[in-house]
């Protein structure tokens, strides 16, 4: 393989990286701060994902434009799903232990309940559209436009969340529920409050991934189960609780991918991040990054 050829299998691995960060960054801050397993995240980026379908292909709506659309009215939606699914199941739970069990079984009722929703819509059939499709070199290495922007917008969201985290003031009252709930609400922080608006930005953030990814896949309402399996995966790797871990792991995991289906076969993706996964739980089962 020539220099650029290696250029551009790492700078694909990164493009994927990219989303699976942004996924994981979501669900990351649902169990960091709340201790809910959302197994069912990943369809939320499958209803992001067919809203700006549906809107680009039946209006001509740009992706652009519906991207903070689809972050604020998956956001919204998680609030309501916060308020009227898991706050009741919080309050009930005698310890931790419970209502992380409890809120998982609700996590697989809300995967169900949206992918049939989906199917009941929009049918079972791949959709998809053609956008900012045109191949662009940059650097030697030959792109679509599209995978440029996934990877540009991804990252920029990745990092901002990241840097909201540490330097404003709702980032450090996050940080410290993350840290001591107990703590956190002795000295005054509003649980009430943050927790179903953490939950929202969670959703939203998987929302954007899906629009992101409408731009350049075929899309389908099982879509999402995938990304909510890879997402684990990846804030396994990057420590649970940690958003900059998360960040990390996703493109640590994007690259792996893209050199391991490089070497062997693209059906071994799966056993691939797998086998990352188990190894990790072996040797740094606190994850590959410190907690922030």
């Amino acid at each position: 393989m020539s220099l650029v050829s290696w250029a551009e299998l790492l700078a694909g691995g990164l493009i994927t990286g990219g989303i699976y960060a942004l996924v994981a960054i979501g669900l990351n801050l649902q169990y960091g701060l709340m201790r809910i397993m959302n197994i069912s995240h990943g369809e939320f980026l499958m209803l992001g994902a067919f809203i700006t379908w549906w809107a680009h292909t039946s209006f001509g709506i740009s992706p652009f434009v519906l991207m903070p659309l689809a972050f604020v009215l998956l956001g919204a939606l998680g609030m309501l799903i916060h308020v009227l699914c898991f706050r009741g199941i919080a309050a009930r739970a005698p310890n931790v232990d419970v209502f992380e069990a409890r809120s998982l079984m609700v996590g697989f009722g809300l995967m169900f309940a949206v992918q049939n929703a989906a199917l009941i819509i929009w049918g079972g059939d791949l959709r998809g559209y053609e956008y900012l499709a045109q191949p662009v070199e940059l650097a030697g290495m030959r792109f679509t436009e599209n995978k440029l922007v996934i990877f540009a917008v991804a990252l920029a969201l990745s990092l901002g969340f990241v840097a909201l985290l540490k330097f404003t003031l709702l980032g450090k009252a996050v940080r410290a529920l993350m840290q001591s709930p107990t703590g956190a609400q002795l000295v005054g922080i509003n649980t009430k409050r943050l927790h179903p608006l953490m939950f929202g930005v969670g959703l939203g953030l998987s929302g954007v991934a899906g629009a992101l990814l409408s731009m350049t896949y075929e899309i389908t309402p099982s879509m999402g189960e995938p990304y909510t399996v890879t997402a684990l995966i990846v804030i396994t790797l990057g420590g649970f609780g940690s958003i900059a871990g998360s960040l990390a792991g996703g493109l640590l995991l994007g690259l792996v991918e893209a050199l391991g289906m490089h070497f062997s076969s693209p059906s071994l993706k799966m056993l691939l991040s797998y086998g990352v996964f188990i190894a990790v739980l072996l040797w740094r089962p606190n994850g590959l990054f410190s907690r922030k």
